[in-house]
């Protein structure tokens, strides 16, 4: 234990700092940005934007030293302002980045107040985020929404104030990734959204479908996502007999791949990969291109299936990039809008479809021819109705070589679909034209969720779910794979989900 004096101060950084940070990080935040003496003695007390990790950085007289606690479990809980202000030792010279929470004399009260009462770990508002191997496995069917952002939060894939460049033809980088590995890979492609400094992707592992495919078409599968040859445009060149040779008579290589092509880490790997060679040799930059590998948060249940798949197709209206559906450029749900009209690609299907400021949606798109077979812009997309291939039970792999399988993902048809989002949007954003479908309301109550939550789940889902997403009864009865823990949801996300 370290004696410290009595005099001694601790001071909490009140907004959340970067845990990379080191001496000299720390350093600079503490006199340029906090406006404080870093060699006074005192504890300056930094955490994270998930308060599950503390930096410590303290003067011992010959030097700098930094302590590191991270949680397995669970986050800090903060003193709310009004405690702060009647703790000993409170300043009234105090700035609003850094304000005095203790005096005390002991590193070893200081480590009981930040494991106790006053700042605790919270064990029924969440836990800390599990590896991914035991939320799901590239050897299990299982629906999965991954993110990833930019580093620094900078908006390398759109309009960067910072540098005053337009990176907008990023996105297309993206997207033609995605068609590429929703026609080789064997996961489902369900929705996505591209934005500025981030993307949003739900995916569905098949590995019942990798294993309808022989050994030639695991070979040939593979060298297109990772190609010996290309064409003159960069395109992968179909693999010749010598090329796939070297798969299929390798039966241990062979295994392994086919259990990487139903992986959806290696699905993020090789598209976070190419994104970041291409544009740091576009702005002749070296270093990460991404904060991380990526975050993923398993789907369990329909209801958590549908709130993440609108929260994703709604975020460019959410982020005020896009007033209506049809405007949301770069989503899935353009993409199914687009499809639903032989006779238009890259035009709003309202104009299309003929229909007018008090027609519903759902009307207009019902009497609408249906493209969502390989013509369609979403031929690369799973379709959205379970319903539509009811008798056909099984993998139901898909043989226009677009996507992986024909198989639904909820428990709606299109028209349905769009006609909640349309609904959700407006609740949202307040500026749509068109009035609620009557529908909207059944298609809630028969997957147990309050209309009145259904909007503060969408808008929220983000920040609500770590690990698992689902009801709360489901997330309690499921465990992870190899240690067995118990998933929690947060308070807020509990009662959202909670039927009345």
């Amino acid at each position: 234990m370290l004696n410290l004096s009595r005099t001694v101060r601790v001071f909490l950084a009140l907004q959340p700092t970067d845990m990379r940070k080191g001496f000299d990080g720390l350093l600079a935040l503490v006199q340029n940005v906090i406006d404080q003496d870093p060699f006074s003695g005192h504890l300056l007390v930094f955490r994270n934007q998930r308060r599950d990790r503390l930096k410590i950085l303290w003067w011992d007289q010959d030097g700098l030293a930094i302590f590191y606690k991270r949680l397995e479990r669970g986050s800090y809980q903060f003193p709310m302002d009004e405690e702060r202000s009647t703790s000993p030792g409170s300043d009234s010279s105090q700035t609003s980045a850094l304000r005095c929470v203790w005096s005390m004399g002991k590193v070893g009260i200081v480590q009981q107040s930040l494991s106790g009462s006053k700042v605790g770990a919270r064990s029924g508002g969440g836990m800390a985020r599990l590896s991914r191997g035991e939320v799901f496995s590239p050897d299990e069917v299982a629906i999965v929404h991954v993110m990833n952002r930019v580093v620094r939060r900078c908006f390398l894939l759109g309009d960067d104030p910072l540098s005053g460049k337009n990176y907008n033809h990023r996105k297309l980088w993206v997207e033609t990734l995605l068609r590429r590995f929703a026609g080789c890979f064997g996961i489902d492609l369900l929705g996505f959204a591209i934005l500025s400094n981030h993307f949003h992707l739900i995916l569905r592992s098949r590995p019942d479908v990798v294993q309808t495919w022989d050994d030639t078409e695991v070979a040939r599968r593979w060298l297109l996502l990772c190609p010996i040859r290309k064409d003159g445009d960069g395109q992968p060149e179909e693999p010749n007999e010598m090329e796939l040779n070297t798969i299929r008579n390798d039966h241990q290589k062979l295994e392994t791949i086919r259990l990487r092509l139903g992986d959806i880490a290696w699905w993020m790997r090789l598209l976070c990969q190419n994104i970041a060679m291409r544009a740091n040799f576009e702005d002749g930059e070296v270093g990460r291109f991404w904060q991380n590998r990526f975050r993923a948060v398993r789907l369990l249940d329909e209801a958590a299936i549908l709130a993440c798949a609108a929260y994703v197709d709604l975020n460019p209206i959410r982020a005020a990039m896009a007033e209506t559906l049809e405007q949301s450029d770069y989503t899935s749900v353009q993409r199914r809008i687009e499809s639903l009209d032989a006779t238009v690609v890259d035009t709003p299907v309202v104009a299309a479809a003929g229909t007018t400021d008090d027609q519903p949606l759902s009307d207009a798109t019902a009497t609408t021819t249906s493209l969502r077979g390989t013509q369609g812009p979403d031929r690369f997309l799973s379709p959205v109705s379970l319903e539509e291939f009811i008798g056909t039970p099984g993998p139901n792999p898909s043989g226009d070589g677009f996507r992986c399988s024909d198989k639904g993902f909820l428990p709606m048809s299109l028209p349905d679909y769009l006609s909640l989002l349309d609904w959700t949007a407006r609740q949202l954003h307040g500026n749509k034209r068109r009035r609620t479908p009557m529908a909207v309301k059944p298609i809630l109550e028969r997957l147990g969720l309050r209309p009145s939550a259904w909007s503060q789940l969408v808008g929220q889902f983000g920040r609500l779910f770590i690990n698992v997403a689902g009801k709360p009864q489901t997330v309690s009865s499921t465990r992870s794979r190899i240690g067995q823990h118990r998933y929690h949801l947060r308070k807020e996300a509990r009662e959202l989900l909670s039927a009345e």
